[in-house]
């Protein structure tokens, strides 16, 4: 039987602010976690969360509190346990600092499962690991131990499982990883790939149907597809990024997966400026549908319009 899983507006949720990252373990307050969710609660039914770190228990914490119906993907940050020498960016690590890490993501794992099982009204899948086995990652996870994560969390929660990739390794390197999943999450980044506005849907188009035809008996979702607004050139020529050029793209994205039946999460609710290089103009910051101070951008204007008369008051 095939799987069901939800259906609905989608979105990626990691709500760092100003000063705030995972990596120095600033998080969201409750109190600005609850603000996010009441403004998301107003255009989105589903959630998709990175880590199990305090940020995510904030998050189900205020779901469950404040009664709010949504359904959540909960994720597993997985570090790296093997040296990805082609990573671009990567640095080299130590076999201590690999085992550390290996260590640290068997934690990480059992976090997702204990989560999972104290919030299993509001978690409707989980994924164990985010772009953790693609070329150019700096967390790089042998399949071999993404299929042992994997297998761990089956036998120990009742939601589906599955892991979130770029869609290229799911053509073949994740074939011995498909069998252990329940359904494949798959991300899809036109802009990265250097395609222009007017090829960007029938790109994305592309890319799930090159992985959903090889697994006709297994699901497959969208869990990161987006559009930059700013770029730095670095990877993303400056003409092809604009608030324009993100609403056409969402709005193309929405109306293709809402009339197909598509989970699809849209990458991602707001900007993040921890992300990427001190540049400003990072594009790794500029990826939210909303500011860094919560301002909707023009995908959202028309959704959030008492917003912009806030703003403009």
């Amino acid at each position: 039987m095939m799987l069901k899983l939800p259906q609905g507006r989608a979105i990626c949720y990691s709500g760092y602010r100003e000063g705030q990252s995972p990596d120095s373990r600033i998080y969201p307050s409750v109190a600005e976690i609850r603000e996010d969710l009441h403004l998301l609660h107003r255009h989105w039914q589903l959630l998709r969360l990175y880590d199990c770190s305090l940020h995510a228990e904030r998050v189900l914490q205020v779901i469950r509190e404040d009664k709010l119906p949504f359904q959540v993907m909960l994720g597993a940050y997985l570090g790296a346990e093997m040296n990805n020498f082609g990573c671009p960016w990567g640095r080299t690590y130590t076999e201590e600092e690999l085992e550390a890490s290996q260590l640290e993501n068997d934690a990480e794992v059992g976090r997702l499962i204990d989560l999972a099982n104290a919030y299993p009204e509001s978690v409707f899948s989980v994924a164990v690991g985010n772009e953790a086995t693609v070329d150019w990652t700096d967390h790089f996870v042998p399949v071999s131990r993404m299929i042992e994560h994997v297998r761990r969390v089956k036998a120990a929660v009742r939601q589906p499982v599955t892991f979130c990739e770029n869609y290229v390794p799911w053509q073949d390197k994740l074939r011995p990883l498909v069998a252990e999943l329940d359904f494949i999450s798959l991300h899809t980044y036109p802009v990265w790939e250097y395609k222009h506005i007017h090829e960007a849907l029938d790109y994305t188009k592309a890319n799930l149907h090159s992985v959903a035809h090889l697994y006709p008996d297994k699901p497959v979702v969208i869990t990161e597809a987006g559009w930059a607004t700013n770029t730095n050139g670095r990877g993303i020529p400056p003409a092809h990024t604009s608030q324009e050029l993100q609403a056409i793209y969402y709005q193309d994205l929405i109306d293709w997966t809402l009339s197909e039946d598509i989970l699809c999460f849209v990458f991602e609710a707001f900007d993040e400026p921890w992300k990427g290089s001190p540049d400003p103009m990072e594009p790794e910051k500029h990826w939210g549908l909303f500011t860094v101070d919560r301002r909707p951008k023009l995908v959202m204007q028309a959704h959030y319009a008492d917003l912009m008369a806030g703003a403009e008051g």
